[in-house]
């Protein structure tokens, strides 16, 4: 009987070698494919956890602590299993988790240390001649204002991941389909726990990028991604705190420039309008938003303010400045200047501050103008009372009739003194009760009121034979203090006398107009130019300097009038011809 074995031995050896060279290749390719899988995920853990110490690295290599940067390689180093090194732009090591940096090689030609200095992240694996280890290097640039000025390097030993490797070679040969088949589940068991938790991790780092900062990542059981999970998590809501402060305190300073009164503008360094607020727009007319990013010279055509800003950009100081605008009518603004800088204190810009003095300058001229001119009409009289005395004294007493003569004119001088004194004290009483609103308002009858004043003024209209006419309704009446409002219709009355032709007339004309009270003093004298109506109201000031005086004037007493006006809370204003007379009109709410 032939013995089959020559056959079997020619099957069972091609049927085998048809079952183990697919088997040995796809094991030998599943070992390739498992090496190179393990080896990403290895750069991926790398990379991210170069990137959670990127940031301080930074700030260290800035602030040149070296000796920090070598303290956060070791304190980091002891918390994984991988090697962190901090290297300088030239090459020099400041920093390493395993060995003295001091003691170590320039580093500048290390392939991944070549390329993190380009700017990307470099990532090589290579045998290491410091460990004898087979080493995964991954390396990131450390950048100030987009230039590298080091690397954070993170490598990790694959001897482990080639062992374990060589394992399941071992395993997927001796174990035949069957392990084969197993191999394959477990590897798609393990790749779908590894890459579930990867990918959720990517859709939210992917929320994270657009913003999305509320958005939380689903912490898995699986230990590799949980840490990883709950860091970006709290990373989010930390960013996400931050914006919020960034936001409301952004919100804050905008409220507090649109409430401010100042106008605040802040340049760049090529004069371009970074800020403003309303004030400062209003200032100019300038829309706000449409003021942004534009140069200050363009949108504000103002030289001395152009030479200002060019100043304050090109100098380190403060400067302070009044400028005068015109839009249209004159403005003087206080501009003050100071530098802008950044949390570096870099020099970023300029602020400027502009405040609206004009009304603060017109009463600074007032006070001295009235300062001055207290001192003038004071001393006039004063002089001549102590000349006129002088002449007595020198021997005129005994003269009876110029004694009396320089008497007389001590005693008008005196009188005039007197007037001029308590036209001040009643304009200073007016001025208290006003700022400490004393004035008390009442509904008054505005007839009896005018009627007085005329009674009180009529002597005086008779000696020019003045006829004072007045027209106003019985019922007319107005909220106001009496006798304040007396004492202003007679000093305006007295006025219109004074300066009335003789043998003409007077004419008083109250009556309610819309919302309003107004009471009339129409005269047809000499008149006032209309150079002086603006400044009619201002104290001692006179048209006619000479004439007021011969006429018995202070030249307080249409400021009297205004300041009683205003307390009763209407206006006061005139209107004249040079030889045709004036109309004084005072206005009153109904």
């Amino acid at each position: 009987m032939k013995k089959r074995y020559p056959l079997f031995w020619k099957l069972y050896p091609s049927f085998l070698l048809m079952i183990l060279i697919p088997l040995l290749t796809e094991s030998g390719y599943s070992a390739y494919l498992m090496r190179l899988f393990f080896l990403e995920q290895t750069e991926i853990h790398l990379e991210i956890s170069a990137n959670l110490l990127k940031e301080e690295a930074t700030y260290l290599l800035i602030a040149g602590d070296e000796a920090s940067a070598d303290r956060l390689c070791k304190k980091a180093g002891k918390s994984s299993d991988a090697r962190i090194t901090v290297i300088l732009a030239s090459g020099k090591v400041i920093g390493d988790s395993d060995k003295n940096p001091l003691l170590m090689d320039n580093h500048s030609n290390r392939p991944e240390v070549v390329k993190a200095l380009s700017g990307q992240t470099g990532s090589f694996t290579r045998y290491s001649d410091t460990i004898h280890e087979p080493m995964m290097y991954l390396a990131i640039p450390l950048q100030e204002g987009g230039k590298s000025i080091g690397v954070l390097r993170i490598s990790v030993s694959i001897s482990a991941i080639d062992r374990q490797l060589k394992k399941i070679r071992l395993s997927i040969s001796l174990g035949a389909i069957l392990i084969a088949f197993l191999a394959a589940g477990v590897s798609l068991f393990i790749s779908r726990r590894i890459s579930d938790p990867i990918e959720k991790i990517r859709n939210g780092a992917e929320h994270f990028a657009r913003g999305e900062l509320n958005y939380r990542l689903a912490v898995s059981d699986s230990p590799e991604t949980t840490l990883l999970a709950k860091t970006m998590n709290d990373m989010a809501a930390n960013l996400e705190d931050r914006m919020q402060t960034i936001i409301r305190q952004r919100n804050e300073l905008e409220t507090v420039l649109a409430s401010m009164k100042e106008g605040v503008i802040a340049i760049n360094s090529e004069e371009k309008i970074i800020s403003i607020n309303q004030a400062a727009a209003k200032m100019f007319h300038l829309s706000p938003s449409a003021s942004l990013n534009r140069s200050i010279q363009e949108i504000i055509r103002n030289p001395a303010l152009n030479r200002f800003v060019g100043t304050a950009i090109s100098d380190e100081i403060s400067y302070e400045e009044d400028l005068f605008f015109y839009h249209p009518g004159e403005a003087i603004l206080n501009t003050r200047s100071c530098p802008l800088t950044n949390a570096k204190d870099e020099r970023i810009g300029t602020l400027i501050v502009l405040n609206d003095v004009t009304r603060l300058r017109q009463l600074e001229n007032m006070r001295r103008d009235f300062a001055a001119n207290v001192s003038h009409e004071i001393r006039t009289p004063l002089t001549a009372i102590k000349g006129f005395a002088e002449t007595l004294r020198e021997g005129a007493l005994n003269k009876p009739e110029e004694a009396a003569q320089f008497v007389g004119i001590i005693e008008n001088h005196a009188n005039r003194l007197i007037a001029i004194i308590e036209d001040l004290m009643s304009l200073s009483r007016i001025e208290q009760k006003t700022s400490a609103h004393e004035i008390e308002l009442k509904e008054t009858a505005m007839k009896p009121l005018l009627i007085s004043a005329i009674q009180v003024c009529q002597a005086k209209a008779d000696e020019k034979q003045i006829s004072i006419g007045l027209y106003c309704d019985e019922s007319l009446s107005a909220k106001l203090n009496a006798r304040l409002a007396e004492q202003a219709y007679v000093n305006l009355l007295d006025n219109a006398i004074k300066y009335s032709h003789a043998k003409s007339c007077v004419e008083v004309r109250a009556k309610q107009h819309d919302s309003e009270i107004i009471v009339a003093f129409q005269d047809y004298g000499i008149g006032i130019g209309r150079e002086h109506l603006p400044r009619l109201f201002e104290r001692f000031y006179r048209a006619d300097k000479s004439r007021s005086r011969k006429q018995g004037g202070t030249g307080l007493g249409l400021a009297i009038v205004r300041h009683i006006v205003n307390a009763n809370g209407g206006s006061v204003t005139v209107e004249s011809e040079i030889g045709k007379g004036s109309v004084f009109t005072v206005h009153f709410p109904a």
